[in-house]
């Protein structure tokens, strides 16, 4: 359907910094069009004074007039004949994406405990016998029972933590529960389901 003066979003020029709006970009299309150099300059320091307003948590950053003024140079296609008051040479680097980070591709063989739980079950095999031992194993399975927890795994008793622990250590590590009492871990409720009492 094409009624005659209606203008859609979809069917104008895309913008190149929409949270400027079109009309901070017309202003900008317009500065480029002008003749004189001094007019061309006295409108960019205005546009300026305008893109502040339209985006004031920029002004939280250190350097905040420097992006402005990269975004105004981005704005113009690179086409702003005026005396810059920062060096705008670098201003594409704005819109560079962030290099991938790689996940790890190991695959997890207990994924109610986790890759770390994995590393920790491996480093206490291979740990002396000591204080430190101890101390980590203790760690080790409060954090199992968290996660037990967590993923809603059935049991999450002392006993089944034990019990895990010495087998995933092939039998390594042995807890004593009769000296060793695990942290006790509740469930915290979600806000967002509980219920509004009456």
């Amino acid at each position: 359907m094409n009624i005659k003066g209606l203008d859609y979003n979809t069917h104008r020029e895309k913008l190149l910094m929409p949270e400027y709006g079109r009309e901070i970009q017309k202003m900008v299309d317009y500065a480029v069009s002008l003749t004189d150099k001094q007019e061309r300059q006295n409108c960019a320091c205005e546009i300026i004074r305008m893109m502040e307003t339209k985006v004031p948590d920029l002004r939280e950053n250190a350097n905040y007039e420097q992006t402005l003024w990269d975004h105004l140079y981005l704005m113009s296609h690179k086409q702003l004949d005026i005396d810059w008051p920062f060096d705008v040479s670098e201003a594409e680097k704005i819109h560079n994406k962030p290099n991938v980070i790689p996940l790890p591709q190991e695959s997890i063989q207990l994924r109610h405990y986790g890759k770390l739980l994995e590393e920790l079950f491996e480093k206490l095999k291979e740990m002396p016998a000591g204080e430190e031992r101890d101390s980590l194993a203790n760690y080790t399975a409060n954090q199992m029972k968290r996660n037990l927890l967590t993923w809603g795994h059935g049991s999450m008793s002392d006993e089944k933590v034990a019990d895990d622990l010495a087998r995933l250590t092939d039998g390594v590590i042995q807890l004593d529960l009769t000296k060793l009492r695990l942290d006790k871990v509740t469930a915290i409720e979600d806000p967002k389901t509980k219920k509004k009492k009456k």
